[in-house]
């Protein structure tokens, strides 16, 4: 197996040239200058076009969009990209420091690791004649140490907003003392502290940073991907945020009253669904103790190549550093308009459950419901060898809650499963079974004379074969599924035509049991089957020897069944 088979690349020695061009030719103001820098294209001036002081930063690449991303107008005029998690050399920023010199100096933003101290401190020696000053970023409260001689804390992701507060302050026609004083005060005031549950991996060899089990998390991790300070086990988001906190807020002395620019960063390898519900978490944590965030910032800005994890970072905010954080700025990274907003709470959708509470237990629909909350996960992998892993938490989300037994006849229970399905599953599997709910209650409740009150409403034979054709037509008029396509209807259609053919006395009993047979069947010749509707059509023969689990979720409302994996 090739060592970089997890990542995209062609030859490892060539990943970093390739990639750091790919950069640049999505960059709409950047070059790339051989020397070993990316510099901005347009001119290096104030907002009222007169040359203006520079900011430039650098290191090791791995950390994108830092720092190429953040190359342009009113933010950085050049950045030094060094090898995979290793600083770029003097030379590199030498070069740099000489080519973005207007003749109103140069600012090196430097985060305080000891490559990236050395290199930056070197570059300006080499530069005697250019006038140069540098602000270093030691925020990450995970390295707070009270020893004189260590290096201190490591500086991250604050370093992006210090190179924003700097850039602004540069297009406004401050002079470097200026420019070095503020951005200095960002990074004075801010402290930052990251986890993860999974390491990263080096694209240019594949191997993980460090190792990390199942159910562990890494506290106090590094932008370079090395280890925390500590390894706890796996807790809620909620948890993971209070135990973050405290620290931060204490190495800033923040209390009530205060107000804070808050950046909730991913890692690489973290969703973007996650990094919000950590903000909200963040947040609420926030507001109990008083803190208003005044401005904030969420996504993959800082990044360790794809590890997962999340940090979070707060800076003091004030007048003058929430006006240049919202200053224009044409480089493509930086949020286009920051957040505003101070309080969370949970985007709960507001559901009016229409299943009965009172009334005789209901066994047929109970033993269903029972069913498909017992075979959630089996469902859920069925799905994910031949679909795309969704069907079982999508049937989780409308029957997982219910209390069982259900009561109530059966067409009002139809009604409220109905009902749940098409608002609380939601893609293909909330339409077609929200609509067979939906088609077997109408007919149950046509079969009752049309009685609103379902003191009549229990299912027949008749309103069986009724309910069970029209749901076949209208899931048909849904997505064109039919008989053979590898579908629900594979159970549906064949439970229907055995229905339709019992003599007119038959019982719901024998009903349910021909249907319950019949659709076993059909399930079972969907191994046979290559999918041709719905998701798992994209996969073609790979789906092959794996039941449909929609049509397993259909013999289940016939009866119980054999185990899933017996189909």
């Amino acid at each position: 197996m090739s060592k970089t088979t997890r990542s995209f690349c062609n030859d490892p020695h060539d990943f970093l040239a390739e990639a750091a061009g790919g950069t640049v030719a999505a960059h709409p103001d950047a070059q790339w200058d051989a020397s070993g820098f990316i510099h901005q294209e347009s001119p290096v001036v104030t907002d009222a076009g007169v040359p203006a002081v520079a900011v430039i930063s650098g290191g090791g690449s791995g950390h994108e969009p830092m720092h190429s991303g953040f190359v342009g107008r009113g933010m950085l005029a050049a950045a030094c990209p060094g090898h995979l998690f290793t600083s770029p050399n003097a030379v590199q920023i030498s070069e740099a420091t000489a080519w973005a010199d207007q003749g109103r100096g140069v600012l090196h933003v430097v985060k305080n690791y000891t490559g990236d101290v050395m290199n930056f401190t070197v570059a300006r020696r080499m530069n005697p004649h250019i006038e140069t000053d540098a602000v270093v970023v030691q925020e990450d409260i995970a390295t707070d140490t009270a020893s004189e001689t260590g290096p201190g804390r490591r500086g991250t992701v604050a370093t992006i907003l210090v190179e924003k507060v700097a850039g602004a302050a540069a297009a406004r026609g401050d002079d470097l003392p200026q420019v070095k004083n503020i951005a200095q005060w960002v990074a004075n005031n801010s402290r930052s502290m990251a986890v993860a549950v999974e390491p990263g991996h080096l694209p240019t060899t594949g191997r993980d940073t460090f190792d990390l089990a199942d159910g562990e998390m890494e506290v106090g991790v590094g932008i370079h991907g090395e280890r925390g300070v500590a390894r706890e086990q796996t807790k809620p988001a909620r948890d993971m945020v209070a135990g973050m906190l405290p620290g931060i807020v204490q190495g800033l002395s923040l209390g009530a009253g205060d107000e804070v620019i808050c950046l909730v960063n991913g890692l690489g390898g973290t969703t973007l669904l996650e990094t919000h519900l950590v903000f909200g978490e963040v947040l609420q944590w926030l507001a109990d103790r008083g803190i208003t965030v005044r401005r904030s910032l969420t996504g993959p800005f800082v990044t360790a190549v794809n590890m997962h994890g999340v940090s979070v970072t707060l800076t003091k905010a004030t007048d003058e550093v929430t006006a240049l954080l919202d200053a224009p700025t044409n480089e493509p990274a930086w949020p286009r308009v920051l957040g505003t907003k101070s309080a969370f709470q949970p985007a709960t959708m507001e559901f009016a459950d229409k299943l009965p509470q009172a009334g005789e237990p209901n066994e047929w629909l109970s033993g269903f419901v029972e069913r498909v909350q017992a075979g959630v996960d089996a469902l859920t992998e069925l799905d994910r060898i031949a679909g795309d892993g969704d069907f079982g938490h999508n049937l989780d989300a409308a029957f997982g809650d219910i209390e069982l037994p259900l009561r109530g006849t059966d067409c009002d229970v139809l009604e409220g499963l109905a009902h749940r399905c098409l608002v609380l599953s939601g893609g293909t599997s909330g339409a077609v079974f929200g609509t067979l709910f939906s088609q077997l209650h109408q007919a149950v409740k046509d079969s009752a004379g049309g009685s609103d009150d379902g003191s009549s409403g229990r299912l027949t034979r008749a309103s069986l074969a009724a309910g069970l054709e029209s749901a076949n037509d209208a899931i048909f008029e849904l997505g064109g599924a039919t008989y053979g396509d590898k579908t629900m209807v594979d159970a549906l259609f064949p439970a229907m035509r055995a229905v339709a053919e019992l003599d007119a006395e038959a019982s719901v009993a024998e009903a349910l049991e021909v249907a319950r047979v019949a659709a076993i069947d059909g399930v079972r010749e969907t191994r046979a089957q290559a999918a041709k509707k719905g998701r798992a059509s994209y996969l073609g023969e790979s789906t092959k020897d794996v039941p449909d689990p929609g049509a397993i979720v259909v013999c289940w409302l016939f009866g119980d069944t054999t185990d899933v994996s017996n189909f």
